[in-house]
């Protein structure tokens, strides 16, 4: 039966057992860790995507999106803490409900990871040319971005050439060289085994949270409350939209989930520091935004039939630069560096470059972190057999699994170069929103076939939770850009042909050749 290899989650446990971790990790630490973890990329890359597609709506987005976010990091905790070993919801998955769905859901965190990767590049593109620009170097536009490919590429499969089209064709870039820089320097670490220390880290959490803080301070005082009317211009459509793609914006709570090991009484800390940093992440995101909104308003920018034109599109490119071509201010949702944008229009230049500058310093880190996770996967799946075992090698010298770091670090670099932002962060969301589908899944699967065994974390009314998040996940999904959609059982259909034609043969489950698994031999990169 194809649902009936199931990994002995003894086998898997027996590596936890080994590691004996310290529990020293109390509710603040923990609380830190994923406010940490959380904070910085969608919220500096993303806020204009929301704003496009919901208005001031978007306000309604971030909770909608928190709240999804905390009914599964519930469920991720109760399994993370009985199967704290590499993986991920790939490990999880493969110990409950077998090999085929935890295969579905290892080829799906690709698209969370891969691509976030990708997103993240790219938003730390657009934020270096900012800082570029406003410290007087201008970095040609048609190296810094693919609006005129784009366009381009819709004209050639049947797009009417409309003038916005046109003009994003005239004036927009070809290729981002920026963000393949950044996503090969942040590979060639990967494969070098740079570990940054919890001192750096610590450092960037400071930088990000302090931008933010400043940012707050600068905008919420003057704010014009005409600038919400209409708050929901495109409706509750709109406004789920946003939430499926602000969904970006909190992936890294599983940083929480995954310490439990190393978490004193883990039952009373790990939902609080779950609960709480997401809580307090969810209020920053709701004060920036709406300063935001309040300062300059963030409202749709809409195509010539009325209808607001879809973020990241070639035709909202054309239709931006025609307004700024026109004399008007550039509004909210054109601008590729929101924060910094608005408090160069309300009069603080000087504060924005410094909130760009946090950006460019942080956001590299986002990026280590999304492809590290990556690697991950891809090397827990080879050492089970069902990716070819050379992707599992290690550097003699470095100690890292260099083939596996360049096969996703190239994958990366291909998506940043050519593709947007928002694009990007919706297709890594139809991956995470799978994997954490089949966590709940799995949860309550494994409540029901196991109950006995122990669970340092037990996700609280389970079969209220679980459910929820099942729900959240779909809700989420269905709401996303058709593109995102159908992006997921496409390149679901690619897997199941890797699976059936290759994996299934030369999995060490399916040929009895089970053996407690061992950490990854490579140096530990925490972002």
């Amino acid at each position: 039966m194809i649902f009936g290899r199931v990994k002995p989650l003894d086998a898997i446990l027996a590596t936890a057992e080994k590691k004996s971790l310290h529990r020293s990790l109390g509710a603040f630490q923990l609380t830190l860790l994923g406010i940490g973890a959380v904070i910085g990329t969608g919220i500096f890359v993303l806020t204009s995507e929301a704003a496009q597609k919901a208005g001031p709506g978007m306000l309604f987005s971030f909770i909608v999106a928190g709240f999804v976010c905390c009914v599964a990091a519930l469920c991720y905790s109760e399994l993370a803490s009985m199967v704290p070993v590499a993986g991920s919801a790939y490990t999880y998955t493969y110990a409950v409900v077998g090999e085929l769905l935890a295969w579905m859901v290892g080829w799906a965190l690709i698209l969370e990871y891969a691509v976030g990767a990708s997103a993240v590049a790219v938003g730390w593109s657009n934020h270096a040319v900012g800082l570029l620009a406003a410290s007087g170097y201008h970095f040609p536009a048609i190296i810094s971005n693919a609006d005129a490919l784009m366009a381009h590429v819709q004209m050639a499969f049947g797009a009417a050439p409309s003038a916005d089209l046109l003009t994003a064709a005239q004036t927009g870039g070809w290729i981002n060289v920026p963000a393949i820089v950044i996503s090969l320097a942040v590979m060639s670490l990967l494969v070098i085994g740079t570990t940054e220390s919890a001192r750096v880290n610590a450092l960037l959490v400071c930088i990000k949270i302090g931008a933010l803080t400043l940012f707050v301070a600068l905008t919420l005082p003057g704010m014009n409350t005409a600038n919400f009317t209409p708050f929901m211009p495109t409706g509750s459509v709109g406004v789920f939209g946003a939430a499926a793609s602000i969904f970006f914006a909190y992936v890294g709570f599983d940083a929480v989930s995954t310490a439990a090991e190393e978490t004193k009484n883990p039952q009373r800390n790990v939902p609080i520091g779950l609960i709480g940093s997401l809580l307090i992440c969810t209020l920053f995101y709701l004060l920036v935004a709406s300063g935001a909104i309040g300062a300059i308003g963030a409202q749709p920018v809409v195509g010539a039939d009325g209808t607001a034109l879809p973020p990241g599109s070639a035709e909202i490119a054309g239709r931006c630069a025609a307004i700024v071509s026109g004399g008007s201010v550039e509004p909210l949702v054109c601008s590729k560096e929101a924060l910094v944008h608005v408090l160069q229009v309300i009069g603080h230049p000087i504060f924005g470059w410094f909130v760009g500058l946090a950006a460019v310093l942080a956001l590299p880190s986002v990026v280590l972190m999304m492809m590290y996770g990556q690697t991950r996967i891809f090397f827990t799946m080879a050492r089970d057999g069902l990716l070819p075992a050379k992707l599992a090698s290690v550097h003699p010298k470095f100690r890292t699994p260099h083939i596996v770091t360049f096969v996703t670090g190239i994958g990366a670099t291909i998506a940043s170069a050519f593709l947007p932002v928002g694009k990007l962060a919706d297709y890594s969301n139809s991956g995470t929103l799978f994997a954490f589908f089949m966590v709940a899944v799995s949860v309550m699967v494994l409540r029901r076939t196991d109950p006995g065994r122990h669970r340092p974390f037990r996700t609280p009314l389970v079969w209220i939770v679980a459910p929820l998040a099942i729900i959240g996940c779909v809700a989420l999904y269905v709401s996303l850009p058709l593109t995102a959609i159908l992006v997921l059982p496409v390149w679901g259909a690619l897997g199941l042909l890797v699976y059936f034609f290759y994996s299934r043969a030369r999995s060490h489950v399916g040929r009895g050749t089970v053996e407690a698994d061992g950490e990854a031999d490579m140096t530990a990169v925490k972002a």
